[in-house]
């Protein structure tokens, strides 16, 4: 019987400091990503799990609790542990890029949550994309959105604090960075620039969005603007890939 795992590396590093149950989810995890069980949606039994990565059947166990844990398997009765199927969610990114607009439609709940803010020094790339001089005071503000109680995004986006002095606070408070720019004098807003690039997530990054080490990131790069042009948002978010697509609308 074809049990999955055609290309993957059984290899537990004994000598990482990284529990051998936690590697095994880890390369679960990556199998999953991969596709190689979408023929038949049900993850090896905990017998050939054991044998193929040379631990008794406790550590597989605790591996495979740890990604029920996280939605990616469950236990069904009679069949095993099962994938869960999961659709991406699809996130537009056009002139008017709103997080909470874009995602609406295809989820029941959706959230931002801050959870740090601060004024740091404009960093040589900021400072030239939001036309300012390097060194320069931004209000940093780092979010974690939500669809469905599910992490899938972590942003962290910078504000000239010359002209948004109180933008982590009324973030904050409205959960919303566009009611955070009205409040402060910015009726609407556009789109400058996106750059997208795909890689592995970080382990904060895996953290905050409750991935498996080696997880594949999407990390935007994007810069917002003012009607008269003038720029007034710097931002580097990170989609889980597993969740999130990025869909580029040039209306």
């Amino acid at each position: 019987m074809d049990h999955g795992f055609q290309s993957q590396d059984f290899s537990i590093d004994r000598h990482s400091g990284i529990s051998a149950w936690k590697q095994i989810a880890d390369m679960i995890n990556r199998s999953i990503q991969s596709g190689e069980y979408d023929h038949t949606g049900r993850v090896p039994p905990e017998t050939v799990l054991a044998e193929r990565f040379g631990v008794n059947r406790h550590t597989v166990r605790n591996a495979l609790a740890s990604l029920v844990e996280e939605g990616l398997l469950s236990r069904v009765r009679g069949r095993g542990t099962m994938i869960e199927k999961r659709e991406k969610l699809v996130f537009p990114i056009s002139r008017r890029t709103r997080f909470t607009e874009g995602l609406a439609p295809q989820a029941g709940a959706i959230a931002r949550e801050v959870i740090r803010s601060d004024v740091r020094p404009a960093r040589k790339e900021m400072a030239e994309a939001l036309h300012l001089k390097e060194g320069e005071p931004l209000v940093y503000v780092c979010m974690i959105g939500f669809a469905d109680q599910q992490p899938v995004s972590l942003a962290a986006t910078y504000f000239p604090h010359n002209r948004f002095p109180h933008m982590a606070d009324l973030i904050g408070q409205h959960h919303s960075v566009t009611k955070a720019l009205v409040e402060q004098g910015v009726g609407d807003y556009v789109r400058v620039s996106t750059d997208v690039t795909g890689r592995l997530a970080t382990a904060e990054e895996a953290a905050h969005l409750k991935l498996g080490s080696g997880s594949v990131v999407l990390e935007a790069v994007s810069v917002n603007a003012d009607l008269d042009s003038l720029p007034i948002q710097y931002s580097r978010t990170v989609f889980a890939a597993d969740r999130i697509s990025l869909r580029f609308d040039t209306q």
